[in-house]
């Protein structure tokens, strides 16, 4: 997927497709950890679609629950659902950051 270090650093334009593409992966993650999120809180809390997208968003971003949980079952999928999105987070960070990343460490290396 990336060039060698002895390979020359891509074009411009080849950059931008890849920079694209980990940009599409990365929102992938995101809008599928939301639906699943939402999906769970209707499900397990039985709120409102709205309020599902919104405790879901809330969580995913890091800023916290709107709604109390109900049931224990609800508080388990609550605390599940937030540790995954701990990890969604650096997951979806590092899908987003790593073509420049790797385009700076190609750029320091390919005068090896």
């Amino acid at each position: 997927m990336y060039e060698h270090r002895r390979e020359p650093v891509l074009g411009r334009q080849q950059f931008l497709r890849r920079v694209t593409r980990h940009g599409g992966a990365s929102l992938g993650i995101v809008v599928f950890s939301l639906a699943a999120g939402a999906a769970g809180y209707h499900y397990f809390a039985k709120l409102a679609w709205i309020d599902a997208v919104l405790n879901a968003a809330m969580i995913l971003t890091g800023m916290g629950p709107v709604d109390a949980m109900p049931s224990w079952q609800s508080k388990l999928f609550a605390s599940a659902y937030a540790l995954y999105s701990g990890i969604v987070f650096v997951a979806a960070t590092g899908v987003l950051l790593a073509p420049f990343l790797h385009r700076m460490l190609h750029r320091l290396h390919v005068d090896e």
